[in-house]
């Protein structure tokens, strides 16, 4: 952090961490949005091959007193589903294309360590007593994921990951406060959704959220501890800086 970057006025600071936030989604825009639309294609077809080929017997997970704490609402459908959109926010502010390979490289890792769990591990989550007659865009979900797939839930794993990435990649410019605090509002609206969604279990979620933290912190730490400056087109590039 510069002398002037402290010293000058929050408008000020407020106005340079909006100019970079545009500067940012500018940048490559079109190889990142293919990137992530490609990204999640793929991630897609994998994970319904291996949540309709099974290899081993399906453990059903238990439930826990926060479960039935927590109530079924067809209302968190939109919030569970916008994890799509929110998961595509932390590319957009990536600056080069080293770093869109870096991050795209993380999530591959993080997907293949998911995918790995439910084929050595299928698991699926309880039937649960819920009417779906009035709510056919859950129905539809319903017969469509079929609630397996269950632990870690990779729904929470990818939130937490990104959660984390943007909540480094926001503190870099400084005075975004608002959305400093939205990206975690949003991620912890989509973990609940999961749970009253009954998509997932409060044990998927606690996997979920392990894993997706512990990709993210390792991966930032690689980057932190010069991974990223042993290429110095990344640097050239405006490539990961880190306090």
């Amino acid at each position: 952090m510069s002398l002037a970057s402290v010293s000058a006025p929050p408008t000020i600071r407020s106005n340079r961490a909006w100019s970079d936030l545009g500067s940012r989604l500018r940048q490559l825009w079109l190889a990142k949005m293919l990137a992530t639309t490609l990204g999640i294609s793929a991630f897609f077809v994998a994970y319904f091959w291996v949540l309709h080929h099974p290899q081993f017997a399906i453990t059903v997970m238990p439930l826990t007193a926060l479960d039935h704490w927590i109530d079924f609402h067809a209302e968190a459908l939109p919030v569970y589903l916008s994890l799509w959109v929110y998961v595509s926010l932390a590319p957009a502010l990536l600056a080069s294309g080293r770093e869109l390979a870096s991050y795209g490289l993380a999530t591959l890792v993080l997907a293949l360590i998911g995918l790995g769990v439910f084929m050595l591990w299928p698991t699926a989550v309880p039937v649960f007593a819920i009417d779906l007659s009035a709510n056919p865009s859950m129905a539809f979900l319903k017969s469509v994921d079929v609630a397996a797939n269950a632990c870690p839930s990779l729904h929470v794993a990818f939130a937490v990951f990104t959660a984390l990435w943007l909540a480094h990649l926001l503190a870099e410019m400084q005075g975004v406060w608002v959305l400093r605090a939205l990206n975690w509002v949003w991620c912890l609206a989509i973990l609940y959704s999961t749970v009253a969604t009954r998509q997932h279990v409060v044990l998927d979620v606690l996997a979920g959220a392990a894993l997706g933290s512990v990709v993210a912190v390792l991966h930032l730490q690689l980057l932190k501890r010069g991974w990223w400056q042993a290429h110095p087109a990344a640097a050239s590039q405006g490539g990961v800086t880190c306090p």
